[in-house]
């Protein structure tokens, strides 16, 4: 299991649930989603999803959710929701990162294990992908922040949308720079209102 876009300053927070028909599938290319380009990302995406090497599942937590829980807490909701729908989920759950203590299973957590293991680093590809294109459509509604591009990430450009136009529903307001009273480059007319 991973999950994708806990840094974000906008949208959901999206986790994966990946596992392999079989033990030692290899799948070339498979590696850490960060590490790979939007392209190589896509191609995986689609040999992981089409059903030939294993069985996946996704789950979200929204906006009003990691503003309710915190992000933490959304992230491990996340992955319980896409483990609930990875049916069975028998076997060792394994989670990228430090323990999820809100996941409510039984799991072996593996710091930096979207490196190291394939079903992590499937799940990686699955939740960073299902993300960036939750976040495309979204551009469309708000096409002034960029999510096209940044896929709700604390770019320059995004952060100078936010200056200029403040945060939109979709944001994480509890999360700064979005939530600060004096975003950066913000003028004295934005301020007072």
């Amino acid at each position: 299991m991973d999950e994708a876009g806990r840094g974000a300053l906008a949208g959901p927070v999206v986790a994966a649930a990946y596992r392999f028909h079989q033990s030692g599938t290899r799948i070339p290319g498979l590696d850490d989603s960060k590490k790979l380009t939007p392209k190589k990302r896509e191609e995986i995406y689609l040999r992981l999803t089409g059903g030939e090497a294993g069985v996946w599942a996704v789950g979200e937590a929204s906006v009003e959710e990691i503003a309710e829980r915190n992000i933490l807490v959304a992230s491990q909701l996340a992955m319980r929701r896409a483990l609930d729908a990875l049916s069975p989920t028998d076997g060792v759950i394994l989670v990228d990162g430090l323990p999820a203590r809100h996941l409510g299973r039984e799991h072996v957590a593996v710091v930096d294990g979207d490196g190291i293991c394939p079903s992590i680093a499937a799940a990686s590809v699955i939740a960073k992908f299902s993300r960036d294109r939750i976040l495309f459509e979204f551009s469309k509604l708000y096409p002034s922040y960029g999510w096209d591009r940044n896929r709700g990430y604390g770019t320059v450009a995004h952060l100078r949308a936010l200056a200029d136009h403040g945060p939109c529903p979709l944001h994480r307001r509890a999360f700064l720079p979005v939530g600060s009273p004096c975003l950066p480059g913000m003028g004295e007319s934005r301020r007072r209102r």
